[in-house]
């Protein structure tokens, strides 16, 4: 598979998202997921301290055993994980990096990412504590999620001589076209890696979910809340206009999605979710198609940029 860099890391252009680890599937199904990911050629694993209240960290390290050093493993703090664990304070950011070290099972993390901006804490302090962790040999790269574009802009001011962010992770792809606006073009500016999530629409652009048809038993979308606003008559329409795009030049709309993505500037890995080997598999192989200008002008018209 093809790689890409984040800072100093090279990291497959599709990553494996672990979020579904220990709350979607357990611990031998994490391990299952994760042969396949290497199998496929992924090397890139994203968690966080708040995936399935602290599990997916662990499942995740308990799956790669001995294999920890052909991967790279991007982890987050900042989440609540409970009343006393949550934030991003500098006494906390250095106790959320132990206990993650610990559940993962290995003396460093490559990429550590603020999970969101806290609004209680100057960035120049979680900067500085990261930049503790970096001296010590504990992260190797440091990055942020959820940032706006002035958030970012304040991240990097603050960072002076001390590690700074080398990505930014927000939620992209062909039916979020938001960071477009401005985020990317900052990214790009500040040679920062952009790391899209949610980049199938939270399974809307794998092709599952088509108009007049019920969801799938057990799919993220189908079981309500904050998903369920996402099968809206406009969003199946475009999904069925890109389906046809893709099919008309013998592709899938999970192709197209990921193809897309990766033809995008800044952007340097597609982390995709998985709850089986297959689709696993699905996601790896998606990376392949190039979109020419031709193809980038019809998606456009199929689906607008801000």
């Amino acid at each position: 598979m093809e790689t890409r860099t984040i800072g100093s890391l090279e990291v497959s252009v599709v990553g494996l998202g672990c979020n579904n680890f220990g709350w979607r599937i357990d611990a031998d199904a994490t391990a299952k997921v994760v042969d396949a990911a290497l199998q496929d050629g992924i090397n890139f694993f994203d968690t966080a301290d708040i995936y399935g209240a602290t599990k997916s960290e662990e499942f995740l390290g308990k799956a790669l055993g001995r294999r920890r050093d052909q991967v790279v493993i991007a982890t987050k703090f900042g989440g609540k994980v409970d009343e006393q664990r949550k934030g991003a304070k500098p006494a906390y950011v250095r106790s959320a990096a132990e206990d993650s070290l610990r559940r993962l099972g290995t003396d460093r993390i490559d990429l550590y990412q603020l999970h969101m901006p806290d609004p209680d804490v100057p960035i120049e302090d979680t900067l500085g504590a990261l930049d503790e962790l970096v001296r010590a040999g504990k992260v190797r790269e440091i990055g942020g999620s959820n940032f706006s574009i002035d958030q970012l802009r304040s991240a990097q001011a603050a960072a002076r001589h001390g590690a700074r962010f080398v990505s930014l992770q927000n939620e992209y792809s062909l039916l979020h076209r938001d960071p477009e606006r401005d985020v990317i073009p900052e990214c790009k500016r500040l040679k920062i890696a952009f790391l899209p999530y949610f980049p199938l629409a939270s399974g809307l652009l794998t092709g599952k979910y088509r108009r007049g048809q019920p969801a799938p038993d057990g799919s993220r979308i189908g079981t309500g809340g904050h998903f369920a606003g996402m099968l809206s008559d406009q969003n199946l329409a475009t999904v069925e206009s890109l389906v046809a795009f893709a099919e008309s030049r013998g592709h899938t709309l999970l192709e197209l999605a990921i193809s897309w993505l990766l033809s995008r500037p800044a952007v340097s890995s597609v982390i995709a979710g998985a709850t089986t080997p297959q689709q696993v598999k699905a996601n790896a192989a998606a990376a392949g198609w190039r979109l020419g200008p031709k193809d980038l002008a019809e998606i456009d018209a199929i689906v607008p940029g801000p």
